[in-house]
């Protein structure tokens, strides 16, 4: 019963503040290139899949109350699922290093055309199916990639952080 009540607190907290980072960042959130800084937490899925629920219920809940509703709660939800998936298999296969973490960092940015078919041919934008998968995909590799990685590598290295997010710094490289 602990473990639960551990597990859903961690999930509800995640996904809650996934969608207070989205808000605080409206502006850079949920324009052409987005530049939504809550999308740096999907390296913890690196650290734990445990996180990855809390992860996408946020997603989902962020741009169920953004700008495009339902439609792209629907399709970031299933974007960031995917990716979610393929960070954490990738710590699987590379190990837990800082080449797994830049490589993880780089699935979310992989997977940018799931955003660009909504955008292209479920919103009917004008401009072509490439243009919005550069896009979005310009957007998720410099906020997760970029900004992301070094964080991350920073809060692994930090014993406080470590135990707080529930991981042993001692396995990273």
């Amino acid at each position: 019963m602990k473990r639960n009540t551990h597990f859903l607190v961690k999930t509800a907290l995640v996904a809650a503040l996934y969608v207070v980072i989205t808000f605080a960042f409206y502006f850079l959130s949920y324009e052409a290139v987005q530049f939504r800084v809550s999308e740096v937490m999907v390296l913890l899925a690196f650290i734990d899949p445990l996180y990855i629920p809390g992860l996408v219920l946020g997603c989902f809940m962020a741009n169920l109350m953004g700008p495009y509703g339902i439609i792209d709660a629907v399709f970031g939800s299933f974007s960031s699922l995917v990716a979610l998936l393929m960070i954490y298999k990738t710590r699987q296969v590379l190990g837990y290093n800082l080449k797994g973490l830049i490589v993880a960092s780089l699935w979310p940015a992989i997977f940018s055309f799931i955003i660009a078919f909504e955008i292209t041919v479920v919103f009917g934008a004008p401009e072509s199916f490439w243009f919005w998968t550069v896009m979005v995909a310009v957007g998720e590799f410099v906020v997760i990639t970029l900004a992301g990685v070094p964080i991350f590598s920073w809060i692994i290295k930090q014993d406080r952080l470590t135990h707080m997010l529930g991981f042993k710094a001692e396995h990273y490289n």
